[in-house]
């Protein structure tokens, strides 16, 4: 064992142990869930402490041994993606204090067992910087970094809305407000909508996360850069996009970067608005494939499990039901969020910690809800076209189209009386003689019907 000593005392560390006495402390403080930070803050964490040591040794205030050894350090722990001494619980106090001091302990040790020199976690490692600016410009790293896997898994669930949309674009059905049968419409149209809504999710996130990448680094505690050379403050944020490869910008004002936190909430409103958009589709899915003797049975969803452990060759709808969970997963992940961001006081906001792990876990969650709900559900839906185009043609609400032929009171009672008699509206028109058969058979015609434009025509 040796002993680290910090500002409250001494303790007792495991001699080949990377962490220190910080990283301990933060262990025995913070007992409440075993989840370690997410490998994406780290990961960035430890690159900003390269393009630090790089900055600092530009600055002729760090020597090149030093950096060198540094930055050797911090290469090693990314390459090998390894953050086993990474030993801090994700959801801590102190508004990521122990986080940042963990990197320097992690850095500052590793260093001195590769090259036998003495390393300050915080003089050498921590030089130019505050946990103020360091964790929540990991955090923004974060988000960026797993942001371009979240939005191709969009781009292929928009793909996919599309392709069902063409295949299905002369597919009549009845279509329903507030549950009850409206007038009818094309599978494929309802297709294309998702693929318009989940457009939209695209654009939304995409520009949220262009927020992400103006960070407060350089600012250090409070956003005035005491204690980082000029040329630091000048340098860093270059120096640490070129490391990172993602296109970082200094903050114009770091005062108010350091301490305000509404781009983690609005990054986060544009995750809760897709999961509320998931969700209302999911929804829509297993509404339609209801039954199937009993229920809709407009569409059927692939088999993908067994669905009770008592009702033989009961099927449930599995994939809608995860992507629902997970969507209300991430609503609520964004409730924490907001009031997080909402908590913060004067010159810093202590609930960072909390906001970086429920935004990249909802990242992560709703990329893997999108991909299995194309991969196992989208992919093998199938349209039942047949009994559709039944319930459109038994439907009393195609009298709509009467209307401006006869007037809606006359259409009303029109629907009325085929309910009564059990018959459609199309027969009990041709029978009472209200209009002539050429006009009747146009009328009731798919393509009149749904309205259809010419890229519509035909429909089956």
């Amino acid at each position: 064992m040796r002993i680290d000593q910090d500002c409250l005392g001494k303790m007792e560390v495991k001699d080949d142990a990377l962490y220190g006495i910080h990283s301990l402390r933060a262990v025995h403080n913070f007992p409440i869930t075993s989840e370690k930070v997410h490998p994406a803050i780290l990961e960035s964490m430890l690159e900003i402490k390269l393009a630090a040591a790089k900055a600092n040794l530009k600055a002729d205030t760090l020597s090149k041994s030093k950096a060198d050894a540094i930055i050797n350090a911090c290469k090693k722990l990314i390459d090998n993606h390894d953050y086993r001494a990474f030993i801090v619980p994700a959801i801590q106090g102190g508004a990521g204090t122990s986080t940042n001091m963990s990197a320097n302990e992690v850095v500052a040790q590793l260093a001195y067992q590769m090259t036998d020199i003495k390393i300050h976690p915080n003089d050498d490692v921590n030089q130019s910087q505050s946990t103020n600016d360091t964790f929540p410009t990991a955090g923004k790293m974060g988000m960026l970094k797993l942001a371009p896997k979240l939005l191709q898994s969009i781009d292929n669930l928009i793909n996919q809305f599309t392709e069902l949309s063409i295949q299905h674009q002369k597919t009549i059905k009845i279509a329903r407000t507030q549950l009850q049968d409206a007038i009818p419409t094309t599978y494929g149209r309802s297709f294309k909508a998702y693929a318009s809504l989940f457009k939209r999710d695209y654009k939304r996130i995409r520009n949220a996360a262009k927020n992400l990448t103006i960070i407060n680094l350089g600012g250090t505690a409070i956003g005035n850069g005491l204690n980082a050379s000029e040329y630091y403050q000048n340098n860093i944020v270059p120096i640490l996009s070129e490391v990172s490869g993602l296109n970082l910008q200094q903050a114009d004002d770091l005062i108010d970067a350091t301490q305000n936190c509404d781009s983690f909430a609005e990054f986060s409103g544009a995750l809760k608005t897709l999961a509320m958009n998931l969700s209302k589709v999911a929804n829509d899915l297993r509404l339609l494939s209801s039954g199937p003797q009993t229920g809709l049975n407009e569409i059927s969803l692939p088999k993908k499990a067994a669905g009770s452990s008592i009702m033989p060759g009961k099927i449930n709808p599995v994939i809608p039901e995860v992507v629902n969970q997970v969507a209300f997963e991430v609503i609520g992940k964004n409730l924490t969020v907001s009031l997080a961001a909402e908590g913060g006081q004067l010159e810093l906001n202590a609930f960072e910690p909390i906001m970086f792990r429920d935004i990249l876990t909802s990242e992560e969650h709703l990329t893997k809800a999108i991909e299995t709900l194309i991969n196992n559900c989208l992919k093998g839906i199938q349209v039942n076209a047949q009994y559709n185009r039944k319930n459109v043609e038994k439907s009393a609400i195609t009298a709509t189209v009467l209307t401006p032929k006869i007037g809606y009171e006359k259409a009303t009672s029109i629907v009325k009386e085929a309910l009564n008699k059990n018959i459609s509206v199309k027969k009990l028109v041709l029978d009472k003689q209200l209009l002539d058969s050429a006009t009747v058979e146009n009328l009731f015609s798919p393509e009149v019907l749904t309205n259809c434009d010419n890229q519509d025509s035909a429909i089956q």
